[in-house]
């Protein structure tokens, strides 16, 4: 059993910046990969960002160039730096935990609101 804790998320104007943090505790083996995903009211839950075990990333085009995506392999901890933010990016943004036999976990969300 996987848990992820997030935090981070909050209200910042147009043009600024957050971090996210994602803790995750119970799997002494690693993940697979691990990733953030973004879901707007009344839409589908979208990929942001993902990192793989070997530290290969892919990332959303709408983000690409303004989100980075990290992982703290010694503190357990994901990361994801996002700047020059934009009233589309607001979201409540979910952690995920993929394992190896291709399982995942999610965190509860972290809302992220920008103003305009």
């Amino acid at each position: 059993q996987v848990q992820l804790v997030e935090s981070g998320g909050g209200l910042v104007q147009a043009g600024g910046s957050l971090r996210l943090s994602c803790v995750y505790f119970g799997n002494i083996f690693g993940p697979d990969s691990m990733g953030w995903y973004r879901q707007a009211p009344g839409k589908q839950r979208e990929l942001v960002a993902r990192v793989f075990g070997v530290g290969n990333t892919n990332y959303a085009d709408s983000v690409r160039g303004r989100f980075t995506i990290s992982r703290d392999n010694a503190k357990n901890t994901l990361y994801l730096q996002m700047n020059s933010l934009k009233p589309e990016d607001t979201a409540v943004y979910y952690c995920n935990f993929r394992t190896r036999a291709q399982y995942d976990y999610w965190g509860q969300g972290t809302q992220v609101t920008v103003s305009s």
